[in-house]
């Protein structure tokens, strides 16, 4: 039996004939559109994602199979709530909420990949991803979510592998979102007020003196880093993009760029 296997990047649910996987599914002799609706069926979930598919062909009998590769959990998370990445301080900035139907849906997407025994405890792996992007579940921290889990909360949704939902929940998780865009924004405005106050009574003091009192008041660290001159800059110069890394990298680093 001769396998011949075409493996490609498609948009979920929206492959073509175009290049690059027409041209590759030409020579094999297959129904191509047959081929291209299999496809889109089998990613379909992943709709607005790129997806890996690798395509098997027995080129005797013309049969095939399709292996449909998925994005990693992260990326499936920040599909689900609208977000462009994770949070920077995802113990404090909750940057959108997910409610477990979303959770079902991007642990049935994963199942192949995830390492739990049932679909309860793949439910729980993709919390636990949730915790360290600063992504509620049902309105409360991913740890308390998991808590939920164990006591049985939503075994009733996990059962019946609930997936949808209404336009109506969509809404609210959106005005849950500008909610929580508020709350920090709030927060670093708060931060700021506080690091700049350090930072003008501590004049005369070295960069890492004054980067421990901002450390130990709190302040998050990008948010130091940002309003903490390089040492050796001129009072009130703002260090060029990139100068405070430089600063702080050790000769070793220096010499490998």
């Amino acid at each position: 039996m001769a396998t011949q296997t075409v493996e490609a990047l498609v948009a979920g649910g929206k492959a073509s004939a175009a290049p690059p996987l027409g041209p590759a599914l030409g020579p094999l002799g297959l129904n191509i559109g047959e081929v291209i609706n299999s496809i889109n069926e089998k990613t379909k979930n992943f709709d607005g994602m790129q997806v890996p598919i690798k395509l098997k062909v027995n080129t005797d009998t013309k049969e095939y199979d399709i292996e449909v590769g998925t994005p990693p959990v992260s990326a499936l998370i920040k599909k689900e709530a609208g977000v462009e990445k994770g949070s920077g301080n995802p113990n404090t900035d909750h940057i959108a909420d997910l409610l477990i139907e979303q959770i079902i849906k991007i642990s049935k997407m994963k199942e192949e990949s995830l390492m739990g025994i049932n679909l309860k405890a793949n439910v729980k792996q993709v919390i636990g991803t949730c915790n360290s992007m600063g992504i509620l579940v049902e309105g409360v921290p991913a740890v308390d979510a998991i808590k939920q889990v164990n006591e049985g909360k939503f075994d009733e949704e996990i059962k019946l592998e609930k997936t949808e939902l209404s336009e109506e929940e969509k809404k609210k998780l959106e005005e849950e979102k500008k909610k929580l865009a508020a709350e920090i924004e709030k927060r670093r405005k708060k931060f700021e007020s506080l690091a700049k106050k350090i930072i003008d009574t501590s004049k005369g003091k070295s960069r890492g003196e004054i980067k421990t009192k901002l450390v130990e008041a709190k302040v998050p660290l990008e948010l130091i880093e940002e309003l903490l001159p390089v040492e050796g800059a001129a009072e009130g110069e703002k260090p060029a993009e990139g100068e405070v890394a430089k600063a702080e990298e050790t000769p070793e680093e220096e010499k490998k760029e």
